[in-house]
């Protein structure tokens, strides 16, 4: 008989390798497998995030805006900068380089926290009546082998959602891994998706050169976050990056030559027109990986959208099996999914060593978003959509970086912060910012919402001057209609 683990984990992404190192940490005999491996062959921990995701996009993205500043907005400072150029395969040089540094990082710490890790894809085989352990079968090439655990997580993750009428080659035609890795700047390059994904490979490859249009089903831009910020960014976006962007798009058909692609659509007026680019990025959003995982075999349920079925506490139908991340139901971000790891590994801890099975589930509305384009994009709680869909009562505090000292003199002074606060209780309800480094200043709305703040509270606190964040605490003195610099 095999050796019976307290957890195995299946996926080793955001969710999945802090929940492998929190078991540990918890005195828990932990196994993570995962299936990703690098050009050698071996284990690549961290999943899409870390290998094809949010590491190497904003190495690129912070590349192309160095590039990009030197290019446009470094003369504002009085620097000028003669035949500047840059070297794409450098930049994806450095880009892996960064990828490799942590992926090894992830290794060392499992090796410090005693994870095993195993390499290949795991499927969960049918438990009979009386077996308290389960057995996952994992496979790498045509190598196979088992492993038994008393508790299971699922953290596989998610992937690209595919266009009907065209495969992805990753020559022509790319998804988010053949985006980020790309050998030279196209001349024109076409996006089909205004998601966050759509918006940071085509800042890239704008910034770097490339005359970039992006076609977009929803009517609206950026539908997810606040109204008035999603018409900031795409007044920026279009003006400033020189990003175009087409809204209520339906394409028609993709086809892909020798040296062009051309996709035929109707836009938002349903007229006829013909993109032709010299690449096209698909990033039309991403579903849940369950493919393999032995779901029909065990009868672990899905809802209707083919997320794997879970409750507060990510617990499954099946006994002693749990589910994170991206293959869940909430926001698709890498820090969710950590949260809900972390979350899971304590709830397992507990309930072996106590019986304790009362958790406290982890509170969607003050996970933050961010979108890490130029300015950058971040909100965090209810939009003001959302609030008058609701018929909530609330007041609206408001600041622009323009009147910020510190914006200014970065010559980064677009955008603005948005607070909104019950009307009643000035408890604060959402947080919306775009501008420069608020993916940094949110965390500030996090924690105060995360502690029931009020706008009052927030301008209660001093803040450095001169620093960016004093436009979030203006536009809270602005909830109460106190703003001090306006």
């Amino acid at each position: 008989m095999s050796e019976i683990h307290d957890v195995v984990i299946i996926g080793g992404g955001p969710g999945g390798y802090v929940a492998a190192i929190r078991c540990a940490q918890l005195g828990l005999n932990t196994v993570c497998i995962d299936a990703w491996k690098n050009a050698r062959g071996r284990a690549s921990l961290g999943g899409t995030c870390l290998n094809v995701g949010c590491i190497p996009s904003k190495a690129l993205l912070e590349s192309s805006e160095h590039f990009f500043q030197i290019q446009h907005k470094i003369s504002a400072h009085g620097i000028a900068v003669q035949g500047a150029t840059v070297d794409v395969p450098a930049m994806i040089a450095r880009k892996d380089k960064i990828v490799t540094t942590f992926t090894a990082g992830i290794a060392s710490l499992f090796k410090k926290n005693g994870v095993k890790s195993v390499l290949g894809t795991g499927k969960l085989l049918k438990r009979t009546d009386g077996e308290t352990a389960w057995t996952i079968e994992v496979t790498n090439g045509e190598a196979t082998q088992t492993i038994q655990a008393e508790h299971i997580i699922v953290a596989t993750g998610s992937v690209p959602r595919q266009l009907p009428m065209i495969e992805i080659d990753n020559n022509r035609i790319l998804d988010n891994i053949g985006a980020l890795s790309l050998s030279e700047t196209p001349q024109r390059l076409g996006v089909i998706g205004a998601g966050v994904i759509g918006l940071e490979m085509g800042s890239v490859w704008r910034r770097l050169g490339a005359e970039v249009t992006i076609l977009e089903a929803m009517p609206d831009f950026l539908m997810a976050a606040d109204t008035q910020i999603a018409q900031e960014a795409r007044k920026i976006l279009t003006k400033e990056s020189g990003l175009h962007i087409q809204t209520g798009v339906k394409i028609n058909s993709i086809n892909s030559g020798d040296a062009s692609v051309t996709i035929d659509y109707l836009d938002a007026d349903g007229n006829a027109q013909q993109l032709e680019v010299d690449k096209l990025i698909v990033a039309v959003g991403r579903i849940p990986n369950t493919s393999g995982l032995g779901i029909e075999e065990n009868g672990l349920k899905l809802d209707d959208r083919g997320f794997i079925a879970v409750d507060d506490c990510c617990r499954t139908n099946l006994p002693d099996v749990y589910a994170v991340g991206d293959v869940v139901r909430g926001p698709m971000l890498a820090h969710k999914a950590s949260e809900e790891g972390i979350f899971v590994a304590e709830a397992i801890a507990a309930m072996i060593k106590d019986g304790d099975e009362s958790h406290e589930a982890i509170d969607f509305n003050t996970i933050p978003w961010v979108i890490y384009t130029s300015p950058e994009i971040a909100w965090v709680g209810k939009t003001e959509q959302e609030l008058k869909a609701a018929g909530v009562s609330y007041k609206t505090g408001q600041f622009p970086f323009m009147a910020n000292g510190r914006a200014r003199a970065m010559n980064e002074a677009a955008g603005f912060v948005k607070v909104l606060a019950d009307a009643e209780t000035d408890r604060v309800l959402g947080v919306h910012m775009i501008g420069p480094h608020v993916s940094e200043m949110i965390s500030e709305a996090v924690m105060a919402m995360a502690f029931s703040a009020c706008s009052e509270d927030i301008a209660a606190i001093v803040h450095a001057h001169p620093s960016l964040s004093e436009v979030f605490h203006e536009a809270a003195l602005g909830a109460n209609n106190r703003a001090l610099h306006i």
